[in-house]
């Protein structure tokens, strides 16, 4: 950190929304430590292939890669920038009551499996979260086996190590993501079988038919998705509405998935079941962003619809300011509307967190855009929504959590006990979301299937089920967001102070 600067800012992550928040922030004045947990900044949208890859290539993969180079020159190279890769925020500790200032950052700087991390405590004059979000993979028969991806996964092997993750794939799920990973597969050479839009068409044209001239301001967006058009024609790859993997099958494998057509509500089409031979499949049903830091920041959350739990996003004013003292938000955790969206918000966020004029010319075409990426963000999950039917596809053995390996007719018989119907006595009882992840993976989805249950009281959920005196139980409370060991727990953190020193 810069000792002349006056305002000290520390933005967390480094994908669209926190690069662009890192260069606004710099040139408003303020001195920025930028945290990663990648080698590398760029998110998954700018994952950079290895440097045994010419940079033409790059440019062939990554939209708006030469912007993007721009931009991290910048701010990697800025005097007043710390940049800190392959770094883990593990905990933020708000202030005492009374004190308006940002919560203590808590940082392990060092490989996730390296021995020799240090432990470092900032303390921001403000702070940008822009974790991102992760893909969100709904349960169906065999998604446990080897060989079913995530998308995001099977894309970030493809992107960033030219590694592919089946010579015979399927993309399946919701959403527009679906066209770029299917890209990345067929660029690293596999042979993508077919694409596979769970919407179908009625659904996914009336969400981006309304209104179609406001398509107008989207220019960008609607060139994308020429090209990615034309590789799927080029490798003639069909691309499919109204139809959604719901079994994944395989003797210690996958070695076949079982397709089927789906009514708008995402309820299968009796009869219209086939069997497609794969080796991989890579599946995404739309993205859930990662919201322990915000939470553990004291920041208020929305709900878009109140009848999906599940769904949650900070909760922002026209600055990006949260609920939280000195803390601002960008990027999807505000709402999934993609790359540019996120860099507008960063723009935004840490302009103003780094001391920059709110009223300052620049703003007000800002926000314009940031306000027309809110309304293309409401058109995606218009025109993708996820149906309310999908549990349709469950059978009692089906597994939901992974990590325990907690079957669906486990949540329904611990939902239809009233002794442990409440989140936390499910949670204790089933097992659901204590593993690895914690309930990263599973927990928006058990959300959403005991939302669903009839020992659900009325009006509410066991997600927000509560023993009296103690606060509402949610997915995304982690008072450790990352794992820490013992004896990186014992030793004394370095302090700005001994930075500075």
């Amino acid at each position: 950190m810069s000792a002349g600067a006056s305002i000290h800012v520390v933005v967390v992550g480094a994908g669209p929304a926190g690069l662009a928040a890192a260069s606004a922030a710099l040139r408003a004045g303020a001195a920025v430590t930028l945290i990663d947990a990648a080698e590398r900044p760029g998110g998954q949208y700018h994952r950079m292939l290895p440097d045994a890859y010419a940079a033409a290539h790059l440019e062939r993969l990554h939209h708006g890669w030469r912007a993007f180079d721009r931009v991290r020159r910048h701010v990697l190279t800025h005097p007043r920038c710390d940049w800190w890769p392959e770094s883990a925020v593990w905990s933020l500790e708000r202030s005492d009551p009374g004190e308006e200032r940002p919560p203590r950052v808590h940082v392990l700087r060092g490989p996730a499996d390296g021995a020799g991390r240090e432990r470092h405590v900032l303390e921001p004059d403000a702070l940008v979260l822009a974790p991102g979000a992760h893909d969100r993979v709904l349960p169906f028969p065999g998604w446990d086996l080897p060989g079913v991806f995530t998308a995001g996964a099977a894309q970030a092997l493809a992107k960033g190590e030219r590694l592919v993750v089946g010579d015979r794939v399927v993309v399946a799920g919701s959403g527009p993501f679906l066209l770029p990973v299917a890209a990345s597969l067929l660029e690293a050479g596999s042979r993508v079988a077919e694409v596979l839009e769970a919407n179908p068409a009625a659904t996914v044209l009336r969400g981006w038919g309304r209104r179609p001239w406001q398509l107008a301001a989207q220019a960008g967006k609607a060139a994308e998705l020429a090209e990615y058009t034309a590789l799927l024609a080029r490798h003639a790859v069909p691309y499919r509405l109204g139809r959604a993997v719901v079994e994944a099958r395989g003797d210690g494998r996958v070695e076949e998935v079982v397709t089927a057509r789906l009514r708008p509500d995402w309820s299968v089409v009796p009869g219209s079941e086939r069997a497609v031979p794969v080796d991989a499949v890579c599946v995404s049903h739309g993205f859930t962003p990662q919201l322990e830091l915000p939470v553990a920041a004291g920041c208020a959350l929305r709900r878009p619809d109140p009848a999906s739990p599940a769904e949650a996003f900070v909760e922002v004013d026209g600055d990006q300011r949260t609920t939280g003292p000195g803390v601002y938000a960008a990027g999807e955790i505000t709402g999934i509307a993609g790359a540019p969206a996120a860099r507008t918000e960063g723009l935004i966020a840490g302009w103003l967190a780094g001391g920059g004029a709110p009223d300052a010319p620049e703003l007000a075409p800002l926000r314009r855009r940031r306000d027309r990426d809110r309304a293309f963000a409401a058109r995606l999950a218009a025109a993708h929504p996820i149906g309310a039917a999908w549990p349709g596809w469950l059978r009692s053995d089906t597994v939901v959590c992974r990590c325990e390996e907690t079957t669906y007719g486990a949540l329904r018989r611990a939902a239809g006990d009233p002794a442990g119907a409440s989140a936390r006595a499910l949670k204790l009882g089933t097992r659901a979301g204590l593993g690895p992840c914690q309930a990263r993976v599973c927990g928006p989805t058990v959300a959403q299937l005991l939302a669903g249950t009839p020992e659900a009281s009325p009006g509410a959920s066991p997600v927000e089920s509560q023993f009296e005196g103690l606060p509402a139980a949610t997915p995304h409370h982690r008072p450790l967001a990352q794992p820490i060991r013992l004896g990186e727990l014992a030793r004394p953190p370095i302090t700005d102070q001994e930075r500075e020193h």
